[in-house]
């Protein structure tokens, strides 16, 4: 499957509100393909110069959108971690009350379900940095191939540089959540040496659900490329995480 399509896919498999935030990677193909196709005779003309012109104008309006949602959600997952820590300890501070057992083990409930639906969210923001930068390296691949420029390499050092890619505070906040999630909520022994997570159990649920099907796309474009240089594709910016394992075993696709 081609790429346009499978960015399709993997939008259709967001979360709703995500799905024009992602790169709009057949926009800026048909404008290539305007260029690409104009004749030799009108190469340098000035609708030729236009057209290039256009091409790298939406270029950076994309890199501008992309950081623009990648922030904001950023800035809402630590406020969000923040509450939810929070919440964690003024339930710690009741257990030793005399708090109704009853409230406190459904409040417990639903605190666990907020930890897990929270971390699928920033599990699904680091994939949409990978898969909005693989966009970008295609798209740039592809303009420098059809019409011989260099545009390529400027614009990865730059995409390198942005905020939607840089993505170490999401991964540590996803290893805090499933830290508080063992101190917490401790599996069982047998389901540790599985590598077992309680939440994978209901994968076809909610954003968990979303979760993994982002996951498995991506692990399908990147197992479909054949090339894995440093400008083709991100690397797989995931933390090594129980979550994540769980999640490539419970998938026919091989992990590359």
């Amino acid at each position: 499957m081609k790429f346009g399509k499978r960015l399709k896919q993997q939008i259709q498999e967001s979360l709703p509100g995500w799905r024009d935030k992602f790169l709009s990677y057949k926009d800026l193909k048909q404008l290539l393909n305007l260029i690409s196709s104009a004749p030799p005779v009108l190469s340098g003309s000035v609708e030729y110069v236009r057209a290039e012109s256009e091409f790298v104008v939406l270029l950076n309006k994309e890199i501008d959108k992309l950081n623009s949602f990648f922030m904001e959600k950023e800035e809402d997952f630590i406020i969000r971690h923040k509450e939810l820590q929070q919440r964690i300890q003024r339930m710690i501070a009741k257990s030793g009350s005399e708090a109704s057992g009853i409230d406190y083990k459904a409040e417990m409930r639903k605190i666990r379900k907020d930890i897990v639906d929270f971390h699928g969210e920033m599990v699904l923001l680091i994939n949409y940095s990978n898969v909005n930068y693989t966009g970008l390296a295609k798209i740039l691949k592809k303009y420098d191939k059809r019409t011989g420029g260099l545009l390529r390499l400027p614009f990865i050092q730059k995409v390198l540089q942005q905020p939607f890619f840089t993505t170490d505070l999401i991964s540590k906040l996803i290893k805090e959540c499933e830290i508080t999630i063992d101190s917490l909520f401790p599996a069982p022994a047998e389901k540790k040496a599985r590598g077992e997570i309680e939440a994978i159990t209901v994968a076809g649920e909610g954003i968990f659900r979303n979760t993994v099907a982002a996951l498995l796309t991506m692990q399908e474009i990147r197992r479909g490329s054949s090339t894995y240089s440093h400008f083709s594709l991100p690397p797989l910016n995931l933390p090594d995480t129980d979550v994540i394992k769980s999640v490539q075993l419970s998938s026919p696709i091989p992990i590359p």
